[in-house]
């Protein structure tokens, strides 16, 4: 297939890693550029528009299945922003790391079709599973708070980073820790997606520790 990746350089290279050298590749940094570029490729995925300040001129009609990172919001908040239309525009999650896992998880557009984002997938070579529109999906939704958990118990003392690094992945067979994750995946954005949650849950549960907020704006 022919891959257009709107993003910065980490997130063209994490495309091409997940689906494999059987497809063509274009790179561009803004929605100004894919516009010249948009008419000749099949797929989008698009890392840029739903988490920027700025907004971006997208077209009100898309020529190619659209895949938009919508781990920092909703989809449904991203068609209405940008005046989108279209069925064949799903929101996945753009954080580092959660594109490269075996399954794809993707919200829907309102009157999306579960057979149309399995012949795109099919034709990408990925797994799918559908989940519902909103903030942090579900993965990144779980580890982002147990990220979150982990610096509950550093601020109070209980253990250090190390130790609560191997607990973690002694304990419950993680692959890595979560100060181990969190790095990965990167604090500032785990903070954003987090507090998208909460701004959309307004649950406490999902309130974001000082010490995480405090150690995100250093990185």
């Amino acid at each position: 297939m022919k891959i257009l990746v709107i993003g910065n350089a980490e997130q063209q290279a994490e495309c091409r890693a997940k689906f494999g050298p059987g497809h063509h590749f274009q790179d561009c940094t803004s929605w100004e550029e894919a516009r010249s570029l948009m008419a000749t490729v099949q797929v989008i995925f698009d890392f840029a528009s739903a988490n920027s300040d700025r907004v971006q001129p997208i077209p009100s009609e898309l020529p190619a299945d659209v895949f938009v990172d919508t781990s920092q919001s909703r989809l449904t908040d991203w068609l209405k922003r940008y005046g989108v239309s279209g069925q064949r525009i799903y929101g996945f999650c753009g954080l580092r790391t959660f594109l490269a896992r075996e399954v794809l998880e993707v919200t829907l557009a309102p009157g999306g079709k579960v057979q149309d984002l399995e012949k795109v997938c099919a034709a990408l070579g990925t797994s799918f599973q559908v989940v519902a529109d909103q903030a942090g999906m579900i993965s990144p939704r779980v580890i982002g708070m147990i990220i979150n958990e982990a610096f509950y118990t550093l601020e109070e003392g209980t253990a250090t980073r190390e130790d609560i690094d191997l607990a973690m992945k002694l304990g419950t067979n993680y692959p890595y820790g979560p100060f181990e994750w969190a790095e990965r995946i990167g604090l500032k954005d785990l903070v954003s997606m987090l507090e998208a949650v909460y701004r959309e849950t307004n649950d406490e549960r999902y309130r974001i520790c000082p010490l995480m907020i405090d150690q995100a704006r250093l990185s």
